[in-house]
């Protein structure tokens, strides 16, 4: 498969780099972190990325979006990533949507796929109990209670939480902490009785949430694909947050790139531009090979997502893994090249830095993921 993007993927990825440098630049993000924004993002701004198709990028142009596929959502979550813009792209447009599509029946794809492509509903996963990624540490138990469920447990890290319409939480119906057996998805209304939340502000000044659950009473067309079925659903949605995380996190690591190159060719230290000095320029020429090797396994995974490759889960592990660790790269390459000013608030690189630091600890850092690879191939 080649890896180069179509005429039309091409176009996207212009028309959306233009919308978010215009409409949500990072002194869109410096304001809603100053202003301390209950939201965390402006719901005026999800309207318009909706009505482009963003929030239906994933979603059947016959359930009211723009099947754009998952190549198509990582060329946005890239230049979200370039731009550092505020949205609930990845909690709703992409691990929702991918939950819906994978294990959602008949009756919730239609009630709930328009609203979120129209931009008028959002989702959360709640799948994470622990301070690190692990999804089959299950601890959350759904006990049979009519013709329904009783949901008792907690969440941490649940993106854009506080807000959702919707949580897709995973819970244990059966087997032991642990397995992958008997883990069920199930669709649970925020403000349903008994659910508990509570914003939690991230480092980046993005949104997280803790949920807790007490005797919530879930119907049995909540469930989201079969009873004790769910971890195969879970890391399909998973491995579609971890290929755009890549995506975003390529945005990130380019635009560190691309803003500490021109840094090196305005900043004279004595009498001669910085840029000149043959140290820098090593350093620089080795990140952009760095992130032009980012950029190859991040489409690759993304086309394997839309292809629906078995290999997929691998190539989603390898993109989020080589990702991390270029992003950590250009991000300190970014602030040490700046000198002085990249390590105050007032200069735009320290929440790149932020937002790298976060978006490497989601759905799995470097490690989880080399563990991980190991185990698909076999070892």
């Amino acid at each position: 498969m080649a890896l180069v993007l179509t005429e039309d993927q091409q176009m996207l990825k212009d028309s959306v780099a233009a919308f978010l440098a215009d409409k949500a630049p990072v002194a869109q993000l410096r304001a809603l972190r100053d202003s301390a924004d209950a939201t965390g993002f402006s719901r005026d701004l999800w309207r318009e990325m909706a009505a482009m198709g963003l929030a239906g990028v994933l979603v059947p142009e016959a359930e009211g979006g723009s099947g754009f596929g998952y190549v198509g959502a990582g060329l946005a979550q890239e230049q979200i990533g370039r731009n550092l813009s505020a949205s609930p792209m990845l909690s709703t447009a992409i691990l929702g949507v991918t939950a819906l599509l994978r294990g959602g029946s008949n009756a919730q794809r239609q009630a709930l796929l328009p609203k979120i492509a129209a931009g008028d509903m959002l989702l959360a996963l709640a799948a994470d109990e622990l301070a690190r990624h692990n999804p089959t540490r299950v601890s959350t138990l759904a006990t049979p209670s009519g013709n329904g469920f009783l949901l008792n447990g907690a969440k941490a890290f649940v993106l854009d939480g506080h807000v959702a319409d919707k949580l897709i939480v995973s819970a244990r119906t059966s087997g032991a902490e642990g397995a992958r057996e008997g883990i069920t998805l199930f669709l649970v209304d925020r403000a349903a009785a008994g659910v508990e939340v509570s914003r939690t502000v991230m480092v980046d000044s993005r949104n997280a949430a803790h949920v807790s659950l007490d005797d919530v009473q879930v119907a049995g067309e909540d469930v989201l694909g079969p009873v004790d079925g769910g971890h195969a659903i879970l890391e399909r949605v998973l491995d579609a947050g971890r290929a755009c995380l890549a995506a975003e996190m390529l945005g990130v690591a380019a635009e560190s790139f691309d803003r500490t190159v021109e840094y090196l060719k305005q900043r004279e230290q004595f009498g001669v531009l910085i840029g000149s000095f043959q140290a820098l320029q090593h350093r620089a020429a080795h990140l952009f090979c760095e992130v032009e090797l980012v950029k190859s396994v991040v489409l690759r995974a993304l086309q394997a997502l839309d292809a629906d490759d078995p290999r997929a889960p691998a190539f989603a592990s390898l993109a989020k893994a080589k990702a991390g660790e270029v992003v950590r790269l250009a991000t300190n390459e970014a602030v040490q090249l700046h000198g002085g000013i990249g390590m105050t608030d007032d200069f735009d690189v320290g929440f790149f830095m932020k937002r790298a630091r976060a978006a490497a600890e989601t759905f799995g850092d470097i490690a989880f993921h080399g563990d991980r690879l190991a185990r698909l191939g076999g070892y």
